[in-house]
C-alpha cells in the first residue's frame, strides 16, 4: 500500500441523485471508467455519459426486483483485492476481475420510509442489503479503495483528485471509511429500532444510538468540554429541526434549555389558548397561558422576573409584533415558537445576539419516543414521559372538593410541574405559575424556596401579599410528611395536586383536612432528573 491510491474505475449506485451528474462528468474528464447500477446508470446515460452496467460486469442481470444486482464476486473482488497482494493479484486475472477504485453509494431512503409512516411491508422493500455490503467491503480496503456516502463529500472528492493528478491520499480514504461505517451503523441502528417497536420489544437485546452532526460546538456545558449536537432524523418538531432567523450560534446549553421550554409550552393547545414558557437552566421560572402570547407572557415574566433575564422563551402560537416588544425589553438568550410575523422578526432584528427559532409545529407531547442517558460503562433508555391527567382521573381526597375553577389550576400545575426538576413544587393562580421550586433534596425546601421567591416577587412588584395567597399548588411526586403540604398551606394555597402512594398518605390527608385545604390524587407521579 501507497499513501496515494489512482481512481481507474468507479462504481456509482445511489438511491439520492443529487449532485450525481455532476460527480460523473469530473469523474469522465479524469479518465474514470463509470460502472452503475438501475436509475443512477440511467441517470448518467441521460446525461451524455458512457457507463457500464453493473450487469455486463458480473453476466447476470438485475433480478428479484432490484434485490440482487451487486452481490457477486466482480464487485466485492473488485473492491476487496489487495493491490499489492500477489495472490489476490493472480485471483483477480483468473476470474476476471477488474479493481473498484472509487465507491459511491448512497442507501435506500429507509429512515424517510419510516418518518412519514410507511407500513410495515414498504419498510422492509426499504432495507438496502447490496448497499451496506459494497460499502463495508470497500471502506475495510481503504489502504486502495475511496468510500463515499453522503453527498456532502461529493467536492471534497474532486478537490481531492484535483489536487492529486486523480488519486487520493491515505488519510483522505481513512476519513471517508470511518464516514462509511458510522453511515451503515446508523442505518442499521434505525432498522433495529424500528423493527423492535414494530414487533413491540420493548427491551431488544443490544440496543443502537444513533445520529448525525448538525453542529459542532464552541464548547459543553462549559468551556473546558468538548461538545457536539447530532439529530436523530426524527420529523418531531423542536430544535433539532428548527429555522433558526437570526443570533449566535447555539451552545450546548442553549439547545438544552430551548429543548426543554418547547417540550413545556407544547403541553398546552394552541387551538385552546395562547401560552408561554421560559425557563432558565432547564426549570421553568414561568408559565402561563392568556387571551393573547403578550398577556401570557407577562404573566409569565411576573411569576420570576429575576430569573427570566437571560432565560429562553417558548411560544404555542406564532410570535407577533407586540409580543416581540415586551421580550426584547430585556434581555434573553432564544425565543422558540411555532412562527413569527414579519413584524416580530423586524422588532428582533435589531437585537443581533438574540436567537429566533420557528418550527412550524409543536411536539406531539402524548407520542412515545425514547431517552438516553449515558451513566458509567453504559446507558438508561426509557419511554418519553408521556403520561396525561385529566379531571376524570383526579380522585379528591379531603372532605373540601376543588371548585372548578381550582381544578383548572391544578391542572394546569400538574402539567407544569411534569418538566420542573425533582423535588418539584408548583404555585398556580389564574393560569399562571406564581412560585417554582426545583430540584431540590427535600420537597419541604422545594415548597419553602417557591414560596420566597413568590415573596420576593410581590414586593418588587409593590403587592400587599403574595400571589401564593389563594393559589393551587402540585406536587410532582407524593408528600412523603405533612410537613411540606403544610408549608404550602403556609404560602397561602388552598388546593393541592399530587400523586398519592405514600404510606402516610392518610396523616397527609388528616393535615389538609385540619389546613381546609382541598386535594386530588392522580396516582401518577412525574419525576424529572
Amino acid at each position: 500500500m501507497t499513501d496515494l491510491a489512482p481512481v481507474k474505475r468507479a462504481l456509482l449506485s445511489v438511491s439520492d441523485k443529487t449532485g450525481l451528474v455532476e460527480l460523473g462528468k469530473a469523474l469522465a474528464e479524469k479518465g474514470v471508467e463509470l460502472l452503475s447500477t438501475g436509475g443512477s446508470a440511467k441517470t448518467l446515460r441521460d446525461a451524455g455519459l458512457d457507463v457500464k452496467d453493473v450487469s455486463d460486469v458480473t453476466g447476470f442481470p438485475e433480478m428479484m426486483d432490484g434485490r440482487v444486482k451487486t452481490l457477486h464476486p466482480k464487485v466485492h473482488g473488485g473492491l476487496l483485492a489487495l493491490r499489492d497482494n500477489a495472490d489476490h493479484v493472480t485471483a483477480m486475472t483468473e476470474h476476471g476481475i477488474g479493481a473498484i477504485d472509487l465507491l459511491v453509494v448512497n442507501l435506500y431512503p429507509f429512515e424517510a420510509a419510516l418518518a412519514r409512516g410507511a407500513d410495515y411491508d414498504e419498510m422492509i422493500e426499504n432495507i438496502d442489503i447490496g448497499g451496506p455490503a459494497m460499502i463495508r467491503a470497500a471502506a475495510k480496503n481503504h489502504g486502495f479503495v475511496t468510500t463515499v456516502v453522503d453527498v456532502e463529500d461529493y467536492d471534497a472528492l474532486i478537490a481531492e483528485l484535483n489536487a492529486n493528478d486523480g488519486q487520493t491520499t491515505y488519510a483522505f480514504r481513512q476519513n471517508l471509511a470511518q464516514i462509511a461505517y458510522a453511515r451503515t451503523g446508523a442505518y442499521d441502528a434505525a432498522v433495529s429500532s424500528w423493527m423492535a417497536d414494530a414487533i413491540g420489544e420493548t427491551a431488544p437485546r443490544r440496543r443502537v444510538v444513533a445520529g448525525q452532526i448538525k453542529q459542532t460546538l464552541r464548547y459543553g456545558e462549559n468551556p473546558h468540554q468538548t461538545a457536539s449536537f447530532y439529530v436523530d432524523g426524527s420529523a418531531r418538531a423542536g430544535v433539532a429541526t428548527a429555522t433558526q432567523h437570526q443570533g449566535k450560534e447555539l451552545s450546548y446549553n442553549n439547545i438544552n434549555d430551548t429543548d426543554a421550554a418547547f417540550e413545556l409550552v407544547a403541553e398546552f393547545n394552541p387551538a385552546e389558548t395562547a401560552a408561554v414558557a421560559i425557563i432558565k437552566h432547564a426549570n421553568p421560572c414561568g408559565v402561563a397561558k392568556g387571551a393573547t402570547l403578550l398577556e401570557a407572557y407577562q404573566k409569565a415574566f411576573d411569576c420570576d422576573r429575576t430569573s427570566a433575564f437571560g432565560g429562553i422563551v417558548a411560544l404555542n402560537k406564532a410570535l407577533d409584533a407586540e409580543t416581540a416588544k415586551a421580550i426584547v425589553e430585556i434581555f434573553t438568550e432564544v425565543v422558540i415558537a411555532p412562527g413569527a410575523s414579519d413584524e416580530a422578526k423586524e422588532i428582533f432584528a435589531a437585537k443581533k445576539n438574540l436567537r429566533l427559532l420557528t418550527t412550524d409545529g409543536l411536539p406531539d407531547v402524548l407520542a412515545t419516543s425514547n431517552t438516553v442517558r449515558q451513566v458509567a460503562g453504559g446507558m438508561l433508555v426509557q419511554n418519553k414521559d408521556a403520561g396525561f391527567i385529566g379531571l376524570d382521573d383526579l380522585r379528591v381526597m379531603t372532605e373540601k372538593a376543588p371548585t372548578p375553577e381550582q381544578l383548572q389550576d391544578l391542572l394546569f400545575a400538574w402539567k407544569v410541574g411534569k418538566h420542573v426538576k425533582s423535588n418539584a413544587i408548583v404555585y398556580v393562580k389564574n393560569q399562571a405559575t406564581v412560585g417554582v421550586g426545583a430540584g431540590q433534596m427535600s420537597r419541604l425546601d422545594s415548597a419553602l424556596i417557591a414560596a420566597k421567591k413568590a415573596e420576593r416577587m410581590a414586593d418588587a412588584m409593590g403587592l400587599s401579599e403574595p400571589l401564593t395567597i389563594g393559589s393551587a399548588v402540585a406536587s410532582d411526586a407524593f408528600f412523603p410528611f405533612a410537613d411540606g403540604l403544610l408549608e404550602a398551606a403556609a404560602a397561602g394555597a388552598t388546593c393541592v395536586i399530587q400523586p398519592g402512594g405514600s404510606m402516610r398518605d392518610q396523616e397527609v390527608i388528616d393535615a389538609a383536612n385540619e389546613a381546609g385545604l382541598a386535594m386530588v390524587f392522580t396516582g401518577m407521579r412525574h419525576f424529572r432528573h
